[in-house]
C-alpha cells in the first residue's frame, strides 16, 4: 500500500485524515509528538512519536516508512496565545515545517499536501475570502503559517517540491461513525465550548459582543465539518500524485453562522437550552470572517457533505457524550 506521513496525526483533525486516507487505499503514518494529540486517536496505521523540532526524528520515520507524501497538520494554532509568545509560534510552526521540508527532499518525497488557514488573510472584515485574497496576517499563527506557505514555493522552484495547500477557518463535528471526536486541552472552539455548556461541563457558554454589524449582533464565521475537510485532504493528494501543477484552494461554506445561529441550531439539535452569559468585545475579533470554495468544488470535486450546521453540532454532541480520550 502507498504510506502518506501525517504530522499531526494523532490531533482531532490529522486523525480524521488517517482515517479518510485509509479508506481511500493509504496507510497513513501519523507523526506526532502527543503535546495535544491523543495516541488513542491514531487507529488506522501506526504512530511514531516525534517532534518537529528533532530533525532526526523525522529523518528516521522517512527511512523506515518511505512515504510517497507528506501530508503536515502538526503546529501550534492558538491566536491568542501566538500573539503573546510570538516567538514560540515562530520557532514551532515555521522551524519545524522547515526541517519537515528538508527531510522530505533529501528522501525524494516530493509531494506536500499543507494545513494553512485564513488566518493568512488578517483581519479583511466582511468579504469572501479566496485564493486571490492579499495575504496580510494580523498574528504569529497567521504570518507562520503564509512563511510555510513560501518556504514550500521556494522548494518547489529550488527542488521540484509539489505541493497543495489549503486555507480554511472553523473546523467543526466530529467523525459521523463515532470514531473520533474532537477534544483539547484547553478547549477554545466555539461548539465543543457550547456543548461542555449543554451538558453542565461549564458553568455557561460567553458570547463576546453583540453589537457587531452583522444580521443579529454577534461575530458570523465560516465552519466546515472535519470529515468533509478530511476528504478535502485527500482529493489535494490524489491531485499531487496524478501529476497535476501545485495549487491553492480554500474551504468554506461562503455564507457562515453567528454565533446566535449556532447557539440557535445546539437548542434544535439537542433540544435543552444553552446557559449564555454575555460578555464584552474581544480585541481583534472581525464581525464577519467566511471563505469561498468555488475553487475546491470546480477542480478538486470536492463535495462537502457533511458541513450543515445541524450535522456539524449534532456529530458534535453525539461525540461529546461518549467517554472519549482521558489523559
Amino acid at each position: 500500500m502507498t504510506t502518506v506521513l501525517v504530522t499531526g496525526g494523532a490531533g482531532y483533525i490529522g486523525s480524521h485524515a488517517c482515517k479518510a486516507l485509509a479508506r481511500a487505499g493509504f496507510t497513513p503514518v501519523a507523526f506526532d509528538n502527543l503535546s495535544t494529540g491523543w495516541a488513542e486517536a491514531v487507529r488506522f496505521g501506526p504512530l511514531e512519536r516525534g517532534d518537529l523540532l528533532d530533525r532526526a526524528a523525522i529523518d528516521a520515520a522517512m527511512e523506515k516508512h518511505r512515504p510517497v507524501a507528506v501530508m503536515h497538520f502538526a503546529a501550534l494554532s492558538l491566536v491568542g496565545e501566538s500573539m503573546q509568545d510570538p516567538g514560540r509560534y515562530w520557532r514551532v510552526n515555521l522551524g519545524g515545517a522547515l526541517n519537515l521540508i528538508e527531510s522530505a527532499v533529501a528522501h525524494g518525497v516530493k509531494n506536500v499536501v499543507f494545513s494553512s488557514t485564513c488566518a493568512t488573510y488578517g483581519d479583511q472584515d466582511g468579504v469572501v475570502l479566496d485564493e486571490d485574497t492579499p495575504q496580510r496576517p494580523i498574528n504569529a499563527y497567521g504570518g507562520s503559517k503564509r512563511a510555510i506557505e513560501e518556504v514550500l514555493g521556494d522548494f518547489g522552484a529550488s527542488h521540484g517540491l509539489r505541493r497543495v495547500i489549503f486555507r480554511y477557518f472553523n473546523v467543526a463535528g466530529a467523525d459521523p461513525e463515532g470514531e473520533l471526536g474532537e477534544q483539547h486541552q484547553p478547549e477554545t472552539h466555539l461548539i465543543p465550548l457550547m456543548l461542555e455548556a449543554v451538558a453542565g461541563k461549564r458553568p455557561a457558554l460567553t458570547v463576546f459582543g453583540e453589537d457587531y454589524p452583522t444580521r443579529d449582533g454577534t461575530c458570523l464565521r465560516d465552519y466546515v465539518h472535519v470529515t468533509d475537510l478530511a476528504q478535502a485532504h485527500v482529493l489535494g493528494l490524489r491531485w499531487l500524485l496524478e501529476g497535476k501543477e501545485d495549487r491553492v484552494f480554500c474551504l468554506g461554506s461562503g455564507t457562515g453562522f453567528t454565533v446566535k445561529e449556532v447557539i440557535a441550531a445546539s437548542r434544535a439539535v439537542t433540544n435543552r437550552e444553552v446557559p449564555v452569559v454575555m460578555g464584552a468585545r474581544r480585541a481583534g475579533d472581525a464581525a464577519a470572517l467566511v471563505s469561498g470554495s468555488r475553487r475546491a468544488v470546480e477542480e478538486l470535486g470536492w463535495e462537502p457533505q457533511h458541513s450543515s450546521l445541524r450535522q456539524m453540532i449534532g456529530d458534535a454532541w453525539a461525540w461529546a457524550q461518549k467517554p472519549g480520550y482521558q489523559r
